[in-house]
Formats: structure tokens, sequence, C-alpha cells
């Protein structure tokens, strides 16, 4: 069986992570111009 033969360093773990950041959803601008989240209900007028 494979085996680490030693433990991996926090430099070469923190590179590997580099792509694990979270971005953000970007707003859309609603019907009545208010910007609000793709797929959601618009938190002014109420439309989808």
């Amino acid at each position: 069986m494979a085996v680490p033969k030693r433990r991996v360093s926090h430099t070469r773990a923190a590179k590997r992570r580099t792509h694990y950041a979270i971005t953000l959803k970007s707003p859309v601008k609603c019907k009545c111009g208010a910007f609000k989240l793709p797929h959601h209900i618009c938190p002014s007028c109420g439309a989808k």
C-alpha cells in the first residue's frame, strides 16, 4: 500500500489549497431597477 513517507509541509499544503477560495454571487438588476441575487425574489418589488 502507498503511504506518505513524511508529513506534507504547511507551505506545500497551502500551495495546493490556493484554488479553494469562495467566489461571491454577483447581483443583477431587477425590472424595477433594484439589485437582487440571481434566481431570487426581488426584496423591493417581489418580482422573480
